[in-house]
């Protein structure tokens, strides 16, 4: 467990993704949802598929998840609206459960962008609408909430962190938490490092780290991929996707 928070606390010295010198800025692959807002008039879908093993009470549970899609429309300078869906696909043990899990509808307002200090402040709320196939919808109306910060160190490197705070109708909710370091190699290809995780209902906490990198092929589609684990318990996951930027003529 000692190894686990000096890699942590190493870890979360470093970090961020949102890489600031490309023009497509995406919440995508990382965790650390980013403080900048789409442009107003403009549509962007962010999808991909993700393949993920975790263990719990010592259950092995596979998931695969395709398309895990999220909608961000822009509606003003510093406002837009999301809905993010996914189709869930669970192997415990011999049986397996499909379908839709719960929408989530909500919105990104930007609330600081200031040139002069570095940094841009974002908050996101989003309702979880119990929607979702049997078995795999919570059943409850929920809520994902988080503040989203992020600083450019320089032209190639940025430093981002969300604080969040999630309630889906039971317990007492749990406290979110990542950073995320982005370097953009070129252009077109960034990587970045992230640790990220959760104080599940302010009892238990949950540690993870993942990484990937980011293809931009234009000025309005990017590939990604991404791979992450778990650093306090057993899991891995592996995802690939892409984000499409639609805009207004």
């Amino acid at each position: 467990m000692k190894k686990l928070s000096i890699l942590f606390i190493c870890l979360f010295l470093l970090n961020t993704f949102k890489v600031f010198s490309q023009n497509l800025v995406t919440d995508r692959p990382d965790q650390t949802e980013s403080s900048v807002t789409i442009p107003a008039g403009s549509l962007q879908i962010e999808t991909g598929f993700m393949l993920g093993y975790e263990e719990v009470d010592q259950i092995s549970v596979r998931s695969i998840v395709v398309p895990a899609s999220l909608f961000r429309l822009g509606i003003a300078k510093s406002i837009e609206l999301r809905i993010s869906s996914q189709f869930e696909n669970y192997k415990i043990k011999d049986e397996s459960v499909e379908g839709i899990g719960d929408i989530e509808v909500g919105a990104k307002v930007q609330l600081l962008k200031n040139e002069n200090i570095n940094t841009e402040i974002a908050f996101l709320s989003h309702l979880v609408v119990p929607s979702g196939t049997n078995k795999l919808s919570n059943g409850h109306a929920g809520t994902v909430n988080k503040l989203a910060i992020s600083h450019s160190i320089n032209d190639h490197t940025g430093l981002g962190y969300n604080i969040g705070y999630n309630y889906f109708g039971q317990g007492n909710g749990d406290l979110t938490f990542s950073t995320v370091l982005g370097y953009s190699i070129n252009e077109k290809t960034a990587v970045f490092i992230e640790p990220f995780g959760e104080i599940a209902n302010f009892e238990e906490l949950v540690l993870n780290a993942d990484a990937g990198f980011t293809w931009l092929l234009n000025n309005n589609f990017q590939l990604d991929f991404s791979f992450g684990t778990g650093l306090n318990h057993k899991m891995n996951y592996l995802s690939l996707g892409f984000c499409w930027r639609l805009l207004k003529e």
